[in-house]
This record gives C-alpha cells, sequence and structure tokens, in this order.
C-alpha cells in the first residue's frame, strides 16, 4: 500500500470579479452582435450609394448617403432608382422613373409641363418647372422593357430626355431609394420602394 499526502491551500481572502471588468465584456458583446447583424442585413438587402451632383435637388443633395434595396421586383412610376446603364462617364445615376414601358412621354417646355398618357403629371418634388431641352423629341413612347427617367432638378439633370442616357432598360436598374440614413437629420423612408 502507498501513501497518498494531500495538500490543501487556503487562501485569505476570496477574490471577487471586477463589477465594472464584466459590464465592459458584455457591453463589447452586445456591440459585436449588432454590428454583425447591421452588416448581415446591409449585404442582403441594401446596399449603400452616396448621391453625386445637384441633378435629384430638392429631395436628395450632393454627400447624402442611401440604403437602396436590390429586391424590387417591379418599378413604379415616382420611384427614385439607382441605374448602372452604361454611359460616357461610366458611373452609376440616381433619378427618378416617370414614365414605363408602353407610357407616352410629352413634355411642353413652353408650358413647363410634363405628360404621361395626356395626363400632366403633379410633381411638388421639383426644383423648378423643366425648361431644359435635350436632343430627344417629344412626344415618344417608352419602349417596352425599358423606363424614362429624370432628375428632380430639371434644369441641371442629364436623363432620358439626352440621348447620352436614353430610356433606361430595366435590367440596369440596381435597385429602388428605400431611405436616407445621412445626414442623420435629414433622415426619411420612401414611400413608393
Amino acid at each position: 500500500m502507498r501513501r497518498i499526502d494531500e495538500y490543501w491551500v487556503i487562501f485569505d481572502q476570496e477574490e471577487k470579479p471586477n463589477f465594472l471588468l464584466g459590464l465592459g465584456f458584455d457591453l463589447a458583446a452586445a456591440v459585436k452582435g449588432a454590428v454583425i447583424l447591421v452588416f448581415l442585413v446591409f449585404a442582403l438587402c441594401f446596399r449603400v450609394v452616396g448621391v453625386e451632383g445637384p441633378s435629384m435637388q430638392e429631395t436628395l443633395h450632393d454627400q447624402d448617403w442611401l440604403a437602396v434595396t436590390g429586391m424590387a421586383t417591379h418599378y413604379e412610376r415616382g420611384d427614385i432608382v439607382v441605374i448602372t446603364q452604361p454611359w460616357e462617364r461610366g458611373v452609376p445615376i440616381i433619378k427618378r422613373i416617370i414614365a414605363k414601358g408602353g407610357d407616352r412621354v410629352d413634355i411642353d417646355f413652353d408650358q413647363h409641363t410634363v405628360s404621361v398618357n395626356g395626363q400632366i403629371l403633379d410633381e411638388p418634388y421639383i426644383a423648378a418647372p423643366t425648361s431644359l431641352r435635350y436632343d430627344v423629341e417629344f412626344p415618344l413612347t417608352v419602349e417596352e422593357g425599358k423606363v424614362f427617367v429624370m432628375g428632380d432638378n430639371r434644369n441641371d439633370s442629364l436623363d432620358s430626355r439626352s440621348t447620352k442616357i436614353g430610356q433606361i432598360d430595366e435590367n440596369y436598374i440596381l435597385g429602388k431609394a428605400f431611405f436616407r440614413f445621412w445626414p442623420l437629420h435629414q433622415w426619411n423612408i420612401y414611400e413608393n420602394a
């Protein structure tokens, strides 16, 4: 038989965990989880797009940031969309859909009105009445599978009124604006999205 010695260690004081340190670890874990959740939502449901230039004023301004949803299955007149259709500058553009395939668009530059299918549009979102002309002749019928787009700042917007942009194939619509999150004081959800 063998003898086994046992040793006991006695501590003078029991160690207490630091409350603030534990709270800090819990807070860091919560923040990490929230960041991962936000990342997943934006990666799967939205794209972040920055606005450049004045063509969508007064609705959107230079340096605004939007969440754009690409999950839309169809687009309506009035939707604000991001377009990737190739053109000379090679950058995406942000415009408003004015008409869809089969619609007849007419712009009266003397009366400053835009009509779709004979109805003058009520456009409270435009910065100024439409007077800038390009090389597209009106009236015109929008081809099937395409949309006719214009900027809200009609007199400072290169859009479907010009053959440089022309009618937009729906396959080149990256998505429609869902909400503006920057600047924070102008945060806005768009109805048509």
